[in-house]
């Protein structure tokens, strides 16, 4: 099966290991899974690079809101995600995204007042924004998990790695009935 170039940084992001996911078990997402933020910023880092070269954000406005009903106030980032494409070397769009956490929340000992409301809003929107790149697409879209499920063919990140001489995307060989992916011969 032939990869399609517009996929590739989708198929490669799309997974997530179970030591970084977490069920929720409590609140109006309980039984949803959570991702560990560290492991979406290690994706993007084996994607494209170390952040500020490879991958960088911008953050391009920051609020506080608050409720009118219950009195509570939420701290809102929103960012452009850029990033140097792996084979290409072309700087993308920026990728919007918008993150949110509570700054001061109603609980059962009284209000709660969030020091880190912002890097915590600022986490959520570079993952609401690497999303849209396909990271941690398993997650979200759990009926297409099966499509690429492993058969035999190789595993999609093998195609990411390119000639050291003249920069093309490496493939799988077939041979015979057999598909070999980069790892299994470089």
């Amino acid at each position: 099966m032939e990869m399609n170039e517009n996929m590739l940084i989708y198929e490669t992001a799309r997974s997530v290991p179970n030591e970084a996911k977490k069920t929720i078990t409590a609140g109006r997402l309980s039984g949803k899974t959570d991702i560990n933020p560290m492991f979406r910023i290690k994706r993007l880092t084996e994607l494209f690079g170390p952040c500020g070269i490879g991958w960088w954000y911008e953050i391009t406005q920051e609020r506080i809101i608050e409720d009118d009903i219950t009195k509570q106030k939420a701290a809102f980032v929103d960012i452009l995600l850029f990033y140097k494409h792996p084979t290409s070397g072309e700087i993308s769009h920026g990728i919007p995204g918008t993150g949110g956490s509570s700054f001061v929340a109603k609980e059962s000992n009284g209000h709660y007042l969030s020091d880190e409301a912002f890097k915590m809003a600022l986490t959520d929107a570079i993952s609401v924004s690497a999303k849209a790149l396909g990271v941690c697409a398993d997650v979200y879209y759990e009926k297409d998990r099966t499509k690429y499920s492993d058969n035999g063919t190789p595993k999609v990140d093998d195609m990411m790695f390119k000639c050291a001489e003249c920069g093309a995307v490496l493939k799988p060989v077939k041979v015979g009935n057999k598909t070999y992916g980069v790892r299994e011969w470089a």
